[in-house]
């Protein structure tokens, strides 16, 4: 049941007698760190929740956070993890993990409008790793296909960190207006709770404890812990749910997804954050299984299901309404005086709880923290010196697993479903317009783990710092984050070391951009057979986008226009793919990162674009500059001639807080001005070809042949 044995004897402490076989497993998935956060929460405690702008609705301790997007409009968004389910099934666990953030979304009455994802796999040198990878695009795919919900963006890494364990981090982001905001509660004695959607089943049981320990080998077999997804059902939920939401919002008092923990995770925490008591009688609940236990029944994580709470008097057309789509709604319970949680089941009260031990009486842990050896050890290794032949080395580079074009993976994705998708992935940003009005949100997911792993703090900072880059260059303004903080097993002193400091960055940079936390996840025990996955706190980013006209592609647009660098470049190896691929592995230093001057050039950066000086606008990140000028050619047709003060080598540094600006004859002189650290480095040409003049050295190549290998190196590794 996943409960220590200084835990038990606190339940029984806390409940006054020993827990029956029943009681014992409510608390073992309620007390687990997927659903109580305790080896967490005090490092969550460090992220700033609310905005110096004003603009966070609501922050943690929902269903998703809200920002205020104006016009009485927000956006609603989360980030959720379904790593250990993906492991072992690739297609079931992605694509519930899908369904999983989507019901997080419309339990708060938005519309989910589009999706992104986060996915980390081991290197594509091996069957099983490719055969993990394959089915987990598949099942992102599959699931956000069927129910009608763009993917527009995200981010896919390789590394041999995550072979064992990979991640799958789904992000989703819904419309609303302010007025149809809901709220997981359950109040008012008298009040019916309703349980509606797909029948429970036996699937999922324990998947909150299964994603709250370390994962080995031997535990392949556990394959009961996973949930089995039906978008079809889904979408009809969705429909019914916002039905209920807009025309029957005098009839609803509560609502929530049966995520985690299922059934006694949505009931006990909807009744702990009314302070009310809750009774239950299970031989209601709607089952597709024979001779289901109460145990069973309360711990399924059957996909498809939401709880309601009603007002007295107006089950019946909530029921009804359900029944047009075809859904099951029954009422299985009540609230009760007092705040007690009661399961009844054959006749029989099977579970009689305290509803706040359950919710929010769990121990905290003082894990100890020790700094890991390894960071002194790659500190003090011998300086990396790249040896780079510029033409040969941007080839290479660019059929890199983790630079190439992702294209094989997101073609199976629709991103224009609901045509409102303004860029879709492979840009910086993805940016969905909302429709009747002259704005729209941008959307990003980031997090340089390889950064992560040689220094913690400043690696958060980067992690923000980059997704706030990302927004700024699509032409949106930063306003909230959405983390899932991916770790080992909290309990050993260097992963809680990794942990905290990782915070301590990220929740700096939130303050200094004014990009408050304001939903997430934490993933731990990601680790396989006693070896941690490479530190990954994912950071998704929203921003609003102030007109249609402010959207900044990364597409170089004309001939004769000017290309500027934005941002000085240092010899900034550390972690870097040229690292990775001339080393075969990851060591150095981070040099400090001066977040108060990356607020100000993304300030500058932003006026410029709203000025309508920008004719393209990309953020130099992984593979740095040159890779940055290849990416900015492909699929226009068109060439660059560059010419650069500087090595060839530091054309693959990867300096933060740069930018790669195209701009007209006509408005360069008006962006300096706005961005006076631009400096000038090339021009668009009609040739097709990019030529690149370091200082020591000269290249040139069809920018038709760089893409080609660009686009083809997935595909290419699959096939081998």
């Amino acid at each position: 049941m996943g409960l220590t044995e200084a835990e038990y004897n606190l339940i029984c402490e806390q409940i006054g007698r020993l827990p029956n076989y029943t009681e014992a497993g409510l608390y073992g998935v309620m007390w687990s760190e997927h659903c109580s956060y305790k080896n967490s929460k005090k490092i969550l405690r460090l992220f700033p929740n609310r905005g110096a702008r004003g603009q966070v609705v609501t922050g943690p301790g929902e269903g998703a956070g809200v920002v205020d997007i104006g016009d009485g409009q927000a956006v609603v968004f989360k980030t959720e993890s379904h790593n250990h389910p993906s492991a072992l099934e690739p297609f079931q666990g992605a694509a519930t993990g899908v369904g999983g953030i989507l019901r997080d979304i419309f339990s708060m009455g938005a519309r989910p409008i589009a999706s992104m994802d986060s996915i980390r796999f081991g290197e594509l040198t091996s069957s099983h790793v490719k055969y993990i990878f394959t089915e987990t695009v598949h099942g992102i795919g599959h699931y956000g296909n069927c129910i009608g919900v763009p993917t527009v963006g995200g981010e896919t890494v390789f590394d041999d960190s995550y072979a064992g364990n990979p991640l799958v981090n789904a992000f989703n982001l819904g419309l609303i207006d302010q007025k149809n905001l809901q709220a997981g509660r359950a109040a008012g004695v008298g009040n019916s709770i309703i349980y509606v959607g797909a029948k429970t089943g036996r699937d999922g049981i324990h998947g909150a404890s299964f994603a709250s320990k370390d994962f080995f080998s031997e535990k392949e077999a556990q394959r009961s812990a996973v949930q089995v997804g039906d978008p079809f059902m889904e979408k009809l939920l969705l429909e019914a749910c916002l039905e209920v939401i807009e025309q029957h919002a005098d009839a609803l008092v509560g609502i929530q997804d049966m995520g985690a923990a299922g059934l006694v995770s949505s009931t006990a925490e909807m009744a702990a954050k009314a302070d009310s008591g809750l009774s239950l009688n299970l031989d209601l609940v709607p089952q597709r299984e024979t001779g289901m236990s109460a145990y069973e029944m309360m711990l399924s994580e059957s996909q498809e299901r939401m709880v309601l709470c009603i007002k007295a008097g107006h089950e019946q057309e909530i029921i009804d309404l359900f029944g047009r789509y075809e859904l099951d709604a029954v009422v299985i319970g009540h609230v009760v005086e007092g705040t007690r949680y009661q399961l009844h089941h054959r006749g029989a009260l099977v579970a009689d709880l305290p509803v706040h031990s359950l919710v929010d009486d769990v121990p905290e842990p003082d894990n100890p923290m020790v700094r890991p050896a390894y960071l002194d050890e790659t500190a003090a290794a011998a300086p990396f010196n790249p040896r780079v032949e510029l033409g040969e080395t941007l080839r290479a580079m660019l059929q890199r697993p983790n630079l190439a074009s992702k294209r094989s993976v997101f073609r199976t994705y629709d991103s224009q479903v609901q045509t409102n998708t303004v860029e879709g992935p492979g840009a910086d940003a993805a940016v969905v317009r909302v429709r009747g009005y002259d704005k729209a949100v941008a959307m990003t997911m980031d997090c340089n783990a390889f950064y992560m792993y040689l220094d913690q703090e400043t690696g958060g900072k980067l992690a923000v710092a980059e997704a706030a880059a990302n927004i700024v260059a699509a032409g949106g303004e930063p306003l909230a984050i959405t983390d899932c903080l991916n770790f080992g097993n909290p309990k050993r002193p260097e992963v809680f070391y990794q942990m905290y400091h990782a915070a301590v960055g990220i929740a700096e940079a939130c303050r200094v951009l004014d990009t408050p936390v304001i939903s997430g996840n934490v993933s731990l025990h990601n680790e396989y057979n006693g070896e941690a996955i490479y530190p990954t706190p994912s950071i998704g980013m929203v921003g609003k986008v102030a007109s249609l006209t402010d959207v900044t592609t990364i597409g170089f647009k004309h001939a004769g226009d000017g290309i500027y660098l934005v941002g000085d470049t240092e010899a900034d190896f550390a972690g870097s793919e040229l690292q990775r691929m001339q080393a075969g592995r990851i060591f150095g230093t981070l040099r400090d990162f001066d977040l108060p001057a990356h607020r100000a050039r993304l300030a500058r950066i932003l006026g410029a674009i709203r000025a309508g000086l920008l004719a393209s606008c990309h953020d130099v990140s992984e593979g740095g500059l040159a890779i940055n000028l290849a990416e900015s050619l492909f699929g226009t047709g068109l060439g660059a001639e560059v010419t650069m003060d500087m090595p060839a080598a530091l054309l693959f540094a990867e300096t933060p807080s740069r930018f790669v600006c195209s701009v007209t004859a006509a408005n360069g002189a008006a962006f300096c001005a706005a961005v006076p650290e631009a400096v000038r480095i090339g021009t668009v040409t009609d040739t097709g070809t990019l030529a690149i003049t370091a200082s020591d050295q000269r290249a040139s190549a069809r920018v038709s042949e760089l893409e080609q290998l660009w686009e083809e190196a997935i595909p290419c590794l699959m096939n081998k």
